[in-house]
């Protein structure tokens, strides 16, 4: 989680209590030391926040404080909704679900006022219905590719031949009907693309791959820069 993540979930937990918290206890439920819950609440106040209270004796947020309202023109907000109604269709269950608390997120931080005057968005998404949903265990694929983690996975290619390796996942390519894993493959030696649909997760290894994902993903674009070049017609989706 980022500093920028970690100060907005602070300022949530806060939010959400109505009596005072501890610092040891918010570090508990965030994950960082108190050290850094200590710089975090200095940076709240520092931005405004009224936050009340002090170490020993715990922290609460005074009512009456909100964010500011994200001020989307209604383009902007036709856009958004757009894309993550394309991602609660198309995506893995839990991106899914993680599009809905967004939008909801996003919606509820504009003012009444500007909620009211934006009436329901005339842009609907509708998955073919040949369109395959994301199977669950992507959202495995995603957490190896944010910790940078080494993924053991078995895959079977377009022939039908299977086989088992150690890849250090890069980045997921969503095409419309299909999506694409591009990796560096120990096996092999070399970059790779493996239809996401033909993997199978075996295991997210503990072990980080070394070097920079940025520094791979960057290497993997210099190689392959025209990524429709990744969808085969070997690889396509059957009819």
């Amino acid at each position: 989680m980022s500093r920028t993540s970690r100060i907005f979930e602070l300022l949530n937990l806060l939010r959400a209590r109505r009596m005072p918290v501890t610092a040891p206890d918010l570090a508990l439920e965030l994950g960082v030391s108190q050290r850094s819950i200590y710089r975090d609440i200095e940076t709240l106040r520092s931005l405004g926040a009224p936050i009340e209270g002090q170490a020993g004796v715990g922290y609460s947020l005074r009512a009456g404080f909100f964010l500011p309202e994200f001020a989307f023109s209604p383009d902007e907000l036709d856009a958004v909704i757009l894309g993550l109604g394309w991602v609660q269709q198309r995506a893995d269950p839990a991106l899914a679900r993680c599009s809905e608390s967004a939008l909801a997120k996003i919606l509820a931080a504009r003012s009444d006022a500007a909620s009211t005057s934006h009436p329901p968005s005339a842009l609907i998404t509708a998955a073919s219905l040949s369109q395959r949903l994301d199977p669950p265990e992507v959202a495995a694929l995603r957490d190896a590719l944010r910790r940078q983690r080494k993924v053991a996975i078995g895959y079977e290619d377009g022939k039908g031949a299977a086989s088992e390796r150690i890849i250090w996942p890069i980045a997921i390519v969503y095409f419309d009907d299909v999506r694409v894993l591009a990796a560096w493959c120990e096996q092999r030696s070399a970059f790779r693309h493996f239809r996401v649909d033909r993997v199978q997760v075996k295991a997210v290894l503990e072990e980080r791959y070394p070097g920079r994902r940025q520094s791979l993903f960057t290497r993997w674009r210099q190689q392959d820069r025209d990524w429709r070049a990744l969808l085969t017609v070997s690889d396509a989706p059957a009819g």
